[in-house]
């Protein structure tokens, strides 16, 4: 008898939350149609047919190509040059540097990583994104020392 009783109060219990689940999330898919469309920025093309976009906003998020910095410097000197190509991404798309989320970093070589902080440090804000950072192998195309891509959230309205 009591493994009957569980049965039903978990089908209740478990029937009910699933049905809640479902409503709550038929409500939300409804109000984000705002958000279905996406916004595309500064793309690039190869003889005339798009290869990649420069930045895409859907879904309250930003998403930004990889910067790289395409001139003779050090790592420091092709950091800040990115980090500024970055931001100014970020504002033309609606966000800034303290609501990046999601940063990846792909150095020329590992032996930048410190260099590389000292100019990345702080450029966030308080709360610095996640970030993974790997050395490409085979180099960063155009000759860049580090390239950085970031995902970040739109300014509130």
């Amino acid at each position: 008898m009591k493994t009957d009783r569980r049965s039903i109060f978990k089908k209740i219990l478990f029937g009910t939350a699933g049905l809640l689940g479902l409503s709550a999330a038929s409500a939300n898919a409804s109000d984000n149609n705002e958000d279905d469309e996406i916004k595309t920025g500064d793309v690039v093309y190869d003889q005339e047919v798009p290869l990649f976009s420069g930045s895409q906003v859907y879904g309250g998020l930003v998403y930004i190509a990889g910067k790289g910095a395409h001139f003779e410097g050090d790592i420091k000197a092709h950091t800040d040059h990115v980090l500024k190509e970055l931001q100014g991404e970020l504002e033309k798309a609606g966000s800034s540097m303290d609501r990046v989320l999601k940063v990846n970093v792909y150095l020329n070589d590992l032996k930048d990583y410190k260099e590389m902080n000292e100019v990345f440090r702080g450029r966030f804000g308080k709360n610095p994104p996640v970030r993974t950072t790997i050395a490409a192998a085979g180099g960063i195309p155009g000759d860049s020392l580090v390239e950085i891509d970031c995902i970040a959230a739109l300014k509130k309205k």
